[in-house]
């Protein structure tokens, strides 16, 4: 889809906001029908939270919502859904996700798929290489994100 290329970048924008404010760079966007209804980014270091990951602050931003609005959903995401996030979209029933890429982190895609989930990685260089330099810059950070022990 012709769109998809335009709703991650709004995703990315919002990650190289949260790594500009000190964060981690994951941006999403909750896209239904060509409406984006929300956006959102990885806040853990910014909120001191422990699940503000940027689908979930993406799903927070936008508020209750009803099923039927979730059933029609789109959610960008600047990297592949940890298990933490693909939980979320599975409970709420987004049928469809586009990631920018999955080449840093590899997420719970197979359990997106086993829940009838369409993935679509657009294989982003931009998303790439801002992880990339990100993991670089800061392994401790990035593996305390996802729950890994150094």
């Amino acid at each position: 889809m012709s769109d998809d290329k335009t709703f991650l970048d709004l995703a990315i924008e919002q990650a190289r906001i949260g790594l500009a404010e000190g964060g981690i760079p994951i941006g999403a966007a909750l896209v239904v029908d060509g409406e984006v209804l929300a956006v959102g980014r990885n806040r853990r270091v910014q909120l001191g939270s422990a699940i503000r990951h940027g689908e979930t602050d993406c799903l927070e931003n936008a508020g209750r919502l009803p099923a039927s609005v979730y059933a029609r959903a789109t959610m960008y995401t600047t990297l592949s859904p940890c298990p933490m996030c693909t939980g979320a979209i599975l409970l709420y029933g987004i049928p469809r996700v586009v990631m920018g890429e999955n080449a840093t982190f590899v997420g719970g895609e197979d359990t997106l798929r086993a829940g009838g989930v369409e993935l679509v990685n657009l294989d982003s260089a931009e998303c790439r290489d801002l992880m990339a330099g990100f993991i670089a810059d800061r392994p401790s950070l990035w593996n305390e994100d996802i729950g890994v022990e150094e």
